[in-house]
């Protein structure tokens, strides 16, 4: 992806007074998350990662892409019927943006079906893994085929003859469905020419064929549509069917709650829930052998225009693909090889986790150390006579997490337990509405944060009585509370018993659960209050040292850049001779790499084994080093509109430890990209003599040593 910068360059001579405000110094956010997605099915093509895991991220960028359009798309399309002239930073309008995603994104597609069709599918079969199409079927495999479908597909089977009692059925969000073509009468006398068949999402999208049925020391695979398409006359007795072909509608899927005008946020969620799959339609995926009186037949019925219809040479749900994983268990040469996280020495030797703590803050590094001692920690709060109270924030963990089973038993055991959930939290709505169900059965107190702002801060305190004093336990974490994505994502959590940063929570805390001003914390930055100026007083200083021939060094590690002031302040730091050194997973709106504003500034982006999601913000500080991690990205929602906390790394060895994993980050010749003034991508090549530098195998090597 790239679009011209018209006045700006790095070869242009630029006057010292430059607008730092200007359009043309920023990357347009929804083109950024495209890169990211390109980024992603990169690693399909990456002849270095394991054949499996390489169809994965094929599946992943797609996936990716539905929540694209689901959400940024249709903002933007929001945008365009409300104020089709305003322009974002970037200088962009609503209907230009969507102009560049169309293409963009189309790209994209093209280069995921080529990625399937052209690459993975071929180096599959060579592996004995087969997707075995129609044409290719065996009579004793079009014989199983036909009575699976008979006994496990017919049943679910809705089709719906397309006449003026039956009107076009309301399609489900991103659901698999079927435009039929027919010619002749059925039994009274009627003929539409159509019929639409939805696969419910009960049936699997691939079907592993018996080994009866298939060459010996083969994985032989069907997909689910190309039985249908095989056995579709049984659904209409006596009619001849011209064609088959399918297609997927993607929908709005972000909603709206009106804070102001709902007494129960709750269930106002509840109800939006239910409108989920319904939503205004945002992209249409047709089969690219449909004929093209039909194509304008389904335009015209989801009343789209072609800059947002998508022909496919495919499967038109290419994530389903990943379902093969799990029904490949033989081939585990073909997977990454499985690591055990480690628990840190100083928790595996002391079993009374509170007293580790006391001894020393710990530091946790998923999913290099294991997530365990983050549940221990609860599970011992719970049954522990000396803690009176736990309280705990939940942005996304799922109601049968041992996190929620601690709590509920420390509930039943008389401790004080609150919990904030955000009922908010994207595509995770209904498992947290479950999850503040379960815990209210408990006893436990369950609030939702403050009306208006997102709770996003990640934060559990434990208040323990200890003699005659009481004593805050804290964890605070760059990410979920979520067991499963604690072992695929990185995030950095800390366990403290200092005193100020524990008076600092229970406040933070105090917030979110009752009325009152804004109280001043110790050692915590927190959003929408303190967060955003701290850091933009953290970089000044840092302007500050680097003009008064000072060590002056910013290191940054998030999943997002897009906030402006942020922006701008890394500009004139970048401007003042300050070496700006950015690691950012997804979107970034800063252009690097521009004479006279950014030429002091590298970002560069890992896409490996695990999703970076830590968020780490690192200050030279004229050799008085300071290392503070987040949950907050650089992001206007994270630092206006959420609830976040940012927290200082105090102990030095923990504080060297995130900078030396860091420096392997930014010296990462095998993983990393840089991101160009254009906005785009280049991979790192690495020279034959050059050693390998990959920071994911270098931390969970590393961890095994701690």
């Amino acid at each position: 992806m790239t679009y011209a910068l018209k006045n700006l360059t790095m070869t242009n001579h630029i006057s010292e007074e430059i607008n730092l405000k200007n359009s043309e110094l920023y990357i347009n956010r929804e083109l950024s998350l495209l890169e990211f997605n390109k980024r992603v099915l990169a690693q399909a093509k990456d002849e270095s990662v394991p054949l499996l895991e390489r169809l994965n991220y094929l599946c992943i960028s797609c996936s990716n892409l539905d929540e694209f359009f689901e959400v940024r798309v249709a903002s933007v399309i929001e945008m365009v019927a409300m104020d089709p002239n305003t322009r974002g930073i970037d200088g962009l309008t609503p209907k230009e943006q969507l102009e560049l995603i169309s293409t963009q994104s189309r790209i994209l597609v093209e280069d995921q079906y080529a990625t399937l069709n052209d690459i993975l599918l071929p180096e599959l079969k060579k592996e004995n893994i087969n997707f075995v199409r129609r044409a290719e079927w065996t009579e004793l495999q079009r014989k199983w085929l036909e009575g699976y479908f008979n006994e496990e597909i017919l049943p679910v089977l809705t089709p719906v003859g397309l006449d003026s009692a039956h009107p076009f059925p309301r399609i489900l969000n991103k659901s698999l469905n079927f435009i039929i073509s027919l010619t002749g009468k059925d039994a009274f006398g009627r003929n539409s020419g159509r019929a639409v068949l939805q696969a419910p999402r009960s049936l699997p999208r691939i079907i592993k064929l018996p080994s009866a049925e298939t060459n010996s020391g083969t994985n032989d695979f069907v997909f689910l549509s190309s039985i249908i398409h095989a056995f579709i006359e049984q659904l209409f007795h006596g009619m001849n069917i011209k064609g088959c072909y399918q297609f997927r509608v993607t929908r709005n899927s972000d909603f709206f709650v009106d804070d102001d005008a709902i007494d129960d946020l709750l269930l106002a969620v509840e109800g939006e829930l239910a409108m989920r799959n319904y939503g205004d339609e945002v992209r249409l995926e047709i089969d690219a052998n449909c004929p093209e009186e039909t194509v304008i037949f389904l335009l015209a019925r989801f009343g789209m225009t072609r800059e947002r219809l998508f022909l496919v040479n495919g499967p038109v749900n290419l994530s389903r693909v990943q379902e093969i994983n799990a029904l490949i268990l033989d081939r585990p040469d073909l997977k990454f090889v499985p690591f055990k996280p480690v628990v840190p020495a100083n928790l595996a030797r002391q079993k009374d986790i509170f007293a580790a703590i006391r001894k020393n803050d710990i530091l946790l590094h998923q999913p290099f150390e294991s997530f365990t001692p983050v549940i221990e920690f609860l599970r011992q709060a719970a049954v522990d006579p000396d803690v009176l109270a736990i309280k705990q924030t939940l942005y996304r963990t799922g109601s049968d997490s041992p996190i929620v089973n601690a709590l509920v038993k420390a509930a039943r055991n008389g401790k004080v337990v609150t919990v904030v959930i955000e009922l908010r939290a994207r595509f995770d709505e209904k498992a947290n509405i479950d999850l503040a169900s379960k815990l209210q059965e408990a006893a436990v107190h369950v609030v939702y944060g403050v009306v208006g702002y997102k709770t996003h801060a990640k934060m559990c305190l434990i208040l323990r009585r200890e003699g005659k004093q009481l004593r805050n336990y804290v964890h605070l974490g760059t990410g979920n509370y979520h067991p499963k994505t604690a072992f695929f994502y990185t995030d950095y959590g800390l366990f403290s018993c200092d005193k100020e940063l524990g008076e600092d929570v229970r406040r933070v805390f105090t917030q979110l659960t009752s009325l009152g001003k804004v109280t001043k914390l110790n050692k915590l930055l927190q959003s929408p209050f303190t967060l955003h100026s701290g850091l933009m007083e953290k970089i000044e200083r840092e302007i500050r040292h680097a003009k008064s021939g000072k060590s002056a060094r910013i290191i940054i590690q998030v999943n997002a850049v897009v906030e402006p002031q942020a922006i701008q302040a890394l500009y004139r730091a970048s401007q003042a001779g300050v070496k700006v050194q950015m690691i950012v997973r997804g979107m970034c709106c800063l252009r690097p790499n521009i004479k006279g504003v950014s030429e002091n500034i590298e970002v560069r982006a890992i896409v490996g084994r695990f999703l970076e999601h830590s968020r780490i913000y690192a200050f030279a500080n004229d050799g008085n080093q300071e290392v503070y991690a987040s949950s907050a990205d650089l992001m206007n929602r994270n630092m206006f509109k959420r609830v976040e906390i940012c927290f200082p790394i105090e102990n030095k060895k923990l504080s060297q430890r995130i900078l030396r994993n860091l420096e392997w980050y930014l010296s990462d010749n095998s993983q990393a990209w840089i991101l160009q003034s254009d906005g785009s991508y280049h991979r790192v090549v690495r020279s034959e003599s050059e050693a390998i530098i990959q920071a994911q195998s270098m931390l969970l090597a590393d961890a095994q040593i701690i």
